[in-house]
């Protein structure tokens, strides 16, 4: 999308405030709907959907009716505010030519009150022919959820987060000026891309200059893992410059040898097809020189002192957490082991209690076995002895507990009946046998009369 900067003068406060709104809006919503933004804004004469209707004839935000109508912000409107914003703060008065343009950024020129010219990049993430952010770069971390405009700002801040800590240790980069949103601004870097120069004085020192870069980049504890000509600025005087940092990740990354090599394959590639250097261990010897060499001249991952500084830990970068992974895995091992022991000091006691308790059951088997002997033998005995009652009391002693039976059944009916003659008369039920008997159809009367009735029955 084009960034005609001349529509901001069209602009006015109110135009910005529903602007703004439409951003607060998109903190949870995809497309926000129109009663939210009215509300957001608050305007004090209204006219909030009149405001919306010229910020889309600019192309400052998207209208979308399929579910509900709302609106989201467009990069172009997401531009506006980032400007807008850092031309209050005085960083700028003007924006000027545009300079490049990236898989993931614009880069355009500005100017400040005193003719001084920086640069500034609006990082633009979402395009079609890098969409592959999710997987490539670290911005979500923990998140799950995500817009372009989102993963946009954060790659802006990490970049000038980035950019400050390298300038501060005296790296050859930009000067990080400010940041807001996805907007970043630099110092402008006078030179070209080292993919643009056809030929060097000296390459040998630009590219030990290059080689130097990159392993002191890691002895901080950085990998650049996109250090190729397109990033490396190099001026007249043969100077190098290096820009593109979002994608920095840690030493301590799972795959920062393999980035490492990338970057130090890159270079060596480049200068070997475009200036037709000559490496000695790019040749094939059957001597075996090959690797003698190669481990002699060429940067190895493992060879580098990674004690020169944190800057990892500083910035949080990609791959690295803020308890080292090594004490981690120890303190992790060292909680398993107690676990484990206290495991198997637990399953020891629980095998011991078992024990107890199957044998504590088959004594209380065993007894009950010799109980139920004893009344067998004792009812045997007597019936051998002759000791028995008369039949008269054997009839009676039955009828006695017939009877008891009889009794507890009844108990329980009548329990049953009374609970629910009870539970009806609490749910309101109405006694619909004398329907036109009785006025009050329902009522307590009514319903007390039945359950008293109900409980005189029984």
């Amino acid at each position: 999308m084009k960034l005609d900067v001349n529509v901001l003068r069209y602009l006015s406060k109110d135009d910005f405030r529903v602007l703004t709104a439409v951003e607060m809006g998109m903190r949870n919503h995809e497309i926000v709907p129109c009663e939210l933004i009215d509300r957001i804004a608050r305007l004090k004469h209204g006219g909030t959907y009149k405001v919306l209707k010229n910020l889309l004839k600019h192309k400052l935000v998207h209208h979308d009716a399929s579910k509900y109508d709302g609106f989201r912000l467009t990069y172009l409107g997401y531009d506006f505010l980032a400007i807008k914003t850092l031309v209050n703060r005085g960083v700028f008065n003007g924006v000027g030519r545009q300079l490049g343009v990236g898989k993931e950024s614009d880069i355009f020129e500005v100017i400040k009150e005193d003719g001084t010219v920086l640069a500034m990049k609006l990082h633009r993430l979402g395009r079609v022919s890098f969409r592959a952010v999710k997987a490539k770069r670290d911005y979500l971390r923990h998140r799950s959820s995500y817009n372009w405009l989102y993963l946009s700002r954060l790659a802006a801040l990490k970049e000038f987060a980035f950019m400050k800590a390298l300038e501060e240790h005296r790296f050859p980069v930009p000067q990080a000026v400010d940041c807001n949103r996805h907007c970043v601004i630099m110092s402008l870097v006078p030179g070209y891309p080292l993919v643009q120069v056809k030929e060097l004085q000296n390459p040998d020192v630009v590219f030990e200059t290059i080689l130097g870069a990159v392993t002191r980049l890691a002895e901080h504890g950085l990998i650049h893992c996109d250090f190729n000509e397109f990033n490396i600025m190099i001026d007249d005087d043969e100077k190098v410059t290096i820009i593109d940092f979002p994608q920095m990740v840690s030493v301590s990354h799972p795959n920062a040898q393999m980035y490492f090599d990338r970057d130090v394959e890159c270079i060596y590639k480049f200068f070997a097809k475009r200036y037709n250097m000559s490496f000695e261990d790019n040749e094939n010897d059957s001597d075996g020189s090959e690797v003698e060499i190669e481990e002699v001249g060429r940067p190895q991952f493992s060879e580098i002192n990674k004690n020169s500084g944190f800057l990892d830990k500083e910035l949080a970068a990609s791959g690295f957490t803020r308890k080292d992974q090594q004490e981690l895995e120890k303190l992790i091992e060292g909680e398993l082991s107690d676990s484990d022991d206290e495991g198997t000091s637990d399953e020891d006691d629980a095998e011991d209690i078992n024990d107890t308790n199957v044998k504590q059951l088959e004594s209380l088997h065993l007894e009950k076995e010799d109980d139920n002997r004893q009344v067998v033998d004792e009812h045997d005995d007597n019936h051998q002895v002759g000791d028995t009652d008369d039949p008269e009391d054997e009839d009676e002693d039955e009828g006695e507990e017939a009877e008891s039976e009889d009794d507890a059944e009844l108990e329980k009916n009548l329990s049953k009946q009374r609970r629910k003659a009870i539970q009806a008369a609490h749910r309101g039920k109405r006694n619909f046998a004398s329907r036109n008997t009785y006025k009050d159809k329902g009522g307590k009367s009514s319903q007390n009369s039945k359950v008293q009735n109900q409980l005189s029955g029984w």
